[in-house]
């Protein structure tokens, strides 16, 4: 597939695919034109490239595992490196789940002094 379909089935713009491909993230094997064509598999790709980036993986901690999440070679030391990254994911997925209780416990006391028309800060007049 070309560029661009490869952008619209990964809602990636074109511009990510090729700094992907800068970063070699992404491989596309090149027509006599010039032209990138990508295998089915990109697809896939791509979205876990998007999935590790969403994860704060930088795209030089991407690029150092690849090769254990594509197809599971790994040494020790790229082991060790996942762990690490999945440490981390989970430490923030903690932190994210604690802000969003926070936030839940605000908007049920704001829900409830709208309801029974108390102000919702104490300096707030009613």
């Amino acid at each position: 597939m070309r560029v661009g379909e490869l952008a619209a089935r990964t809602g990636v713009s074109v511009r990510a695919l090729r700094y992907y491909e800068e970063q070699n993230l992404l491989a596309a094997e090149r027509s006599p034109r010039g032209q990138r064509h990508y295998p089915e598999s990109a697809v896939d790709r791509v979205q876990l490239i998007q999935q590790l980036y969403a994860a704060g993986l930088s795209s030089r901690t991407i690029v150092e595992l690849m090769p254990c999440v594509l197809d599971g070679r790994a040494t020790p030391e790229l082991l060790a490196r996942l762990a690490v990254e999945r440490d981390r994911i989970g430490v923030r997925i903690t932190d994210l789940t604690h802000t969003r209780d926070r936030l839940d416990s605000v908007i049920t006391a704001a829900d409830t002094n709208l309801r029974t028309g108390r102000p919702c800060r104490p300096d707030a007049t009613a």
